[in-house]
């Protein structure tokens, strides 16, 4: 994710209207920041909250699309309704009779749904024949008290604008909280290895410890100011929260940068942790734990004790036999920016990455979509946010993630709270990720469609980029070339890949350095992949959905 202030308009004008915005953000964010720190959410609490949320689902559901949709008149939702006939009294009437998931089944067939690219933004919404343009912003939430402005980590272009909102961290952290007492590990000394602003993804989680009440004892950052260009506003934003938090009485660990290539710092704190108390938490996305493993496997270290938590990417099977091979632990989690916690680790898992859906927060429903270029059926899961904190209103939103959902019984404390459903083999069918780093097509596709065959030759189907796991369940790159192309120097290639990522954005950035870092991309000379139905991508991901796809069971 980015953090990235808006500036409206063009010229002199626009730019003091977007120092005006930028400086209105950071009052709110301020002013917001200084309540928020002095606050402590109990085991009691979280349980609490969940059980309440999920009994008043129905109305909260009803509450949020009245106000954000139906009463909200620059709603992309209104027009939705409109052409499929449906009014906020028919909803109210489906939902009252057969509940949320049935009513949003038969609105999906009333039209009323929005595919992954119309909520990007990036294509007009068509239906019946008709068309109308739509922005990304346009799906804001419009009632949401606006703190610090953030962006998603998609690297196609700017990315997709969010709010930083601190009510909806507070909302997930009772789901984060009833996790981590569930599975034993709430209270224990804990480090996050994420990264500082412009991503929000550790100030997440650090806040998050702070509401617990149980500070994490070190940030590590895999990527510092060295590493990647960090603006003014962002810098000046780490300091003030840092500031403000011992200001507070509850002062935030100076983040340190840890490289993803050299873990040990991690690993020393770990090692130290559970000889002093028996346990400890590292919170990280899912290849980096897999790496921070293979080093402790290296150097002969138990990690008996220490949990790893944290989602980026799916955990397969092989990576968590990778952390578990040390004498770790592995608790997925899943999520998205837009919608925040989605499911959390089952306490009694009949897979390694068996997850619940936090029906809380947000309703899922599964529709077949034919995968382009492959025609290989998915089910592919349509999205709906439940509570009024969530940064963006989506109703029937066809996310690019699929895979199995399943309603059973398991014993574990989120089922005796209400949460009998289940996510698992959970893979997404068009883009790549490595170390907790997003990958979508646009930016990619222009590197791998232009530049690379101006410098090297051939055509754009002579290029392509192919994720794969390696066999000690690393998430691997491959830039897939060609062996018509004459190619002296592969890592020019790598190279010039990485630079078109770095000048797309600071998402692409991201990605380019992350990549470049861990070692996770790589050349290989073969041909690119095409698909069942004749059609080439340039993103290759077939192995993730063609094993969801035909429906492994665990």
């Amino acid at each position: 994710m980015k953090a990235d202030f808006c500036l409206l308009g063009t010229g002199a004008g626009g730019l003091l209207v977007g120092i005006a915005s930028d400086i209105k953000g950071y009052a709110r964010f301020a002013w917001g920041l200084h309540g928020f720190l002095h606050r402590t959410v109990t085991t009691g609490q979280a349980w609490d909250t969940i059980r309440r949320r999920l009994a008043e689902r129905d109305d909260s559901f009803l509450r949020v699309l009245r106000r954000g949709v139906f009463e909200h008149e620059g709603s992309p939702y209104r027009r939705l309704f409109e052409m499929g006939g449906c009014s906020f009294g028919d909803v109210e009437k489906m939902v009252r009779a057969d509940g949320v998931e049935h009513a949003l089944g038969r609105l999906y067939g009333a039209g009323v749904y929005v595919s992954f690219d119309e909520f990007k933004g990036r294509v007009p919404l068509v239906r019946n024949g008709k068309e109308f343009r739509v922005a990304a912003r346009d799906f804001d939430n419009p009632h949401l008290r606006r703190t610090y402005q953030a962006s998603t980590s998609g690297s196609t272009g700017a990315g997709t604008r969010i709010s930083f909102e601190l009510d909806q961290i507070a909302e997930d952290c009772c789901v984060r909280i009833a996790t981590r007492e569930a599975h034993g590990v709430l209270g224990i000394p804990t480090v996050v290895w994420r990264n500082v602003l412009p991503s929000v993804a550790g100030l997440n989680h650090v806040f998050c410890c702070s509401l617990q009440g149980n500070l994490p004892e070190r940030w590590f950052t895999p990527l510092g100011p060295k590493t990647l260009r960090i603006s003014v506003k962002d810098r000046a934003a780490m300091r003030y929260v840092l500031l403000a938090a011992r200001l507070s009485g509850r002062p935030l660990p100076e983040p340190e940068p840890v490289p993803l290539g050299d873990p040990m710092p991690i690993l020393d704190w770990a090692v130290e942790a559970v000889k002093r108390t028996g346990a400890c938490l590292v919170s990280t996305f899912v290849s980096p734990a897999v790496r921070a493993c293979a080093v402790a496997r290296e150097k002969g270290l138990d990690l008996t004790g220490v949990t790893f938590m944290g989602g980026g990417e799916p955990a397969t099977a092989a990576k968590i036999r990778a952390i578990e091979s040390v004498g770790a632990r592995a608790l997925p989690t899943y999520g998205t920016s837009e919608a925040g916690v989605l499911g959390v680790a089952c306490a009694r898992p009949c897979g390694p990455d068996d997850l619940h859906l936090a029906q809380d927060l947000v309703a899922l429903i599964q529709r077949p979509y034919t995968v382009p270029g492959w025609g290989e059926t998915v089910g592919v899961f349509c999205l709906t946010t439940l509570v009024p904190t969530a940064p963006k209103i989506m109703i029937n939103v066809v996310t690019d993630d699929f895979g199995i959902l399943e309603t059973r019984t398991c014993g574990c404390p989120f089922e005796a709270a209400g949460y009998p459903v289940h996510l698992h083999t959970i893979r997404s069918y068009r883009k790549l990720t490595g170390e907790g780093v997003t990958l979508l097509g646009n930016d990619a596709a222009r590197v791998l469609e232009e530049v690379l065959p101006s410098r090297f030759g051939g055509s754009p189907l002579d290029y392509q980029l192919l994720e794969e796991e390696d066999g000690e369940g690393l998430t691997r790159l491959s830039l897939i070339i060609s062996p018509r192309i004459t190619l002296n120097d592969e890592q020019a290639a790598m190279d010039l890949l990485l630079e078109g990522l770095r000048r797309s954005g600071p998402a692409g950035s991201y990605a380019a350095a992350f990549w470049k870092q861990g070692g996770s991309l790589r050349v290989k000379r073969t041909e690119p992949i095409w698909g069942a139905g004749g059609k080439f991508l340039p993103l290759c991901v077939a192995e993730r959905w063609k094993a969801a796809s035909a429906g492994e069971r665990r």
